[in-house]
């Protein structure tokens, strides 16, 4: 089977390249792989996962005729995005069409260039998104602004989305790069079981609500206080102030 996404490395960060040339349209094949990579990410020690594309499009969309001819379990694949325990940040560049608006989505940040084009555009061919972009943005922008991208299908300016509290940042295009590694490095530097924590808290009160988080938290600390970083943050306080520790993921 072809490579769709390669995986690399920077340090404590992993790079996700998608490359489904021309447009990384996706398929079962390619959503398969792609969360393989982020598992495998995870399983080599990636303290954050930078997804990104070096093509003219960061996704333009589903093969909606291959998808359509093929079993697709949006639950099971989810369910396998959310279970990633470490950052996972989208670069996103040129068309960020249907599936993957909602493989950033699945993401932790988004970064985006300023001239990307997003948008859930299923409805044009008498679809619903496939893979919770509707779910995720009512979280995100509301109801109504949830209503309005899967109903209308429009295309939107990164500037707008971020606004709407859908993207975490816009960056000049020659800046994307930068811009979202500088993002992961400082994640990846950050204290791994605090993070996983975090990530997790969220993740529980977007699904289940607040009264659930609230349930989950006292574990969620319990793995804090028992780490080596916390040791090494509180050490770092008391000799050298807040912001010095260098955390080692531990």
């Amino acid at each position: 089977m072809a490579e769709l996404i390669n995986l690399e490395r920077d340090g404590a960060v992993a790079i996700a390249t998608l490359n489904n040339p021309p447009h990384n349209l996706l398929t079962s094949a390619f959503i398969d792989q792609y969360c393989n990579v982020l598992e495998q990410a995870v399983n080599d020690g990636a303290r954050a996962i930078l997804v990104k594309s070096d093509l003219r499009h960061f996704c333009a969309g589903a093969d909606v005729s291959a998808l359509a001819a093929e079993s697709l379990d949006p639950v099971a694949i989810l369910a396998r995005l959310e279970s990633i325990p470490v950052p996972t940040i989208a670069a996103l560049n040129g068309a960020v069409l249907g599936g993957g608006l909602e493989l950033a989505l699945a993401c932790d940040f988004i970064v985006a260039a300023e001239s990307a084009d997003i948008g859930a555009v299923e409805v044009h061919i008498g679809l619903a998104p496939l893979l919770g972009a509707v779910q995720r943005l009512v979280a995100l922008a509301g109801p109504a602004r949830a209503r309005e991208m899967a109903m209308l299908g429009r295309r939107y300016k990164p500037e707008v989305l971020e606004r709407w509290g859908v993207i975490n940042l816009v960056v000049a295009d020659e800046e994307l790069s930068n811009a979202s590694m500088s993002l992961a490095k400082q994640l990846a530097a950050g204290p791994t079981v605090a993070i996983a924590g975090i990530k997790k808290l969220v993740q529980v009160a977007l699904n289940e609500g607040t009264q659930a988080a609230d349930r989950e938290n006292n574990s969620a600390l319990a793995a804090m206080w028992q780490s080596k970083d916390l040791q090494t943050g509180i050490k770092a306080m008391r000799e050298s102030g807040p912001g010095t520790a260098v955390f080692e993921g531990e």
